[in-house]
């Protein structure tokens, strides 16, 4: 996966963290959280608040 990928990368961190209120994530955390997950290979470097904000509606999506 890659920065671009932001619907399977909030899907997996719902699968990782279903009972997480995404609301409640902070960037931060999220960023790690995604260059953590199995299958992520991008340049943690490449990422900027509108990729972790797509990422974030589609947790928060998959989480409601």
């Amino acid at each position: 996966m890659k920065w671009s990928d932001s619907r399977d990368i909030g899907e997996a961190l719902y699968d990782k963290f279903p009972d997480l209120d995404p609301k409640t994530v902070r960037f931060t955390d999220m960023h790690q959280w995604v260059c953590d997950l199995d299958g992520f290979d991008d340049d943690p470097e490449k990422s900027n608040e509108k990729i972790l904000e797509a990422i974030l509606l589609v947790w928060l999506d998959e989480f409601e």
